[in-house]
């Protein structure tokens, strides 16, 4: 799968727009894996996507079959082509996460209640195309293996741990895979006829529910992550949400703060904050 639509993002989107009588309500824009639109479907404010990268193709079957389901609806589809539920509410969690010790921490139980949501869904055949944590892994693996003493070993304490965890028995679950405060947004108040907080863009994998709650911990930015008593008391949050036990919860963090740091460090971006947070579940565990 190539990535169209950089150049002229509207006419990609423009047999789609007319296929499903989509009016535009925005400018058309590319991403490195989608081309996407705010329109309207017969008056109601959605989303024109089309994924350009397989993996973002897959995470658009995996909403599909969420179904609504914790999730944005699908409201149309063919092939990588969707049209979305968009988002209609103002609230924002990386805002109320950084209004204070009290806003993060709401915000935390936010993210965990939808991921609670989404794991519960598993009432149909499952998705084409996922794929397990262990392949998920893999750069990490070879990021340590290639690099065993760099951050001080953290690559290879990390990778280490993610052994260990895949290798033991735990629930399987189609998971969000990027469960983050930019993912997790405001459809309305529940309690005003609007739909509460769902995800959107997931990845396509599949495995132990805890390991969607450690990307909380490196999020939303520098600051919050790497607040001091931050990662405990998420950590303590995430447990009394989930029934997650705290110490198999830091193993978590420390193995995905490893994968984190892997893949940006291998592309080039930083890797500083899952670094960070990685040391402090490093200690956290060891302690």
């Amino acid at each position: 799968m190539t990535s169209p639509g950089a150049d002229d993002p509207d006419a990609v989107l423009a047999p789609w727009r007319s296929r499903w009588g989509l009016v535009p309500d925005g400018d058309a824009f590319a991403t490195p894996s989608s081309v996407l639109q705010p329109v309207l479907r017969d008056g109601v404010p959605a989303y024109l996507k089309l994924a350009t990268v397989a993996e973002e193709a897959a995470g658009g079957r995996v909403l599909r079959w969420w179904a609504g389901r914790g999730a944005a609806a699908v409201l149309a589809a063919d092939g990588d082509a969707l049209v979305l539920e968009r988002a209609g509410g103002d609230r924002d969690l990386a805002a109320l996460a950084a209004s204070g010790t009290h806003g993060d921490e709401t915000a935390t139980r936010i993210l965990c209640r939808a991921a609670v949501r989404l794991h519960a869904v598993d009432d149909l055949p499952r998705p084409e195309g996922l794929v397990g944590l262990r392949r998920w892994f893999v750069e990490l693996f070879e990021h340590a293996a290639a690099h065993p003493t760099d951050r001080g070993g953290l690559f290879a304490r990390a990778a280490i741990e993610a052994q260990a965890l895949l290798a033991e028995r735990a629930a399987d679950v189609v998971l969000h895979g990027d469960l983050h405060h930019g993912n997790v947004l405001d459809f309305g108040d529940a309690e005003s006829g609007g739909r509460g907080w769902l995800a959107i863009d997931p990845k396509h994998i599949h495995g132990d529910p805890a390991f969607d709650f450690a990307n909380i911990l490196c999020n939303p930015d520098r600051e919050i992550a790497h607040a001091p008593g931050r990662l405990e008391r998420t950590v303590s949050i995430i447990a009394d949400e989930t029934g997650i036990d705290e110490r198999r919860m830091l193993r978590w963090t420390l193995a995905w703060a490893g994968l984190s740091a892997a893949w940006s460090e291998r592309s080039g971006g930083d890797a500083e904050i899952a670094v960070g947070v990685g040391e402090r579940a490093r200690r956290a565990v060891d302690g």
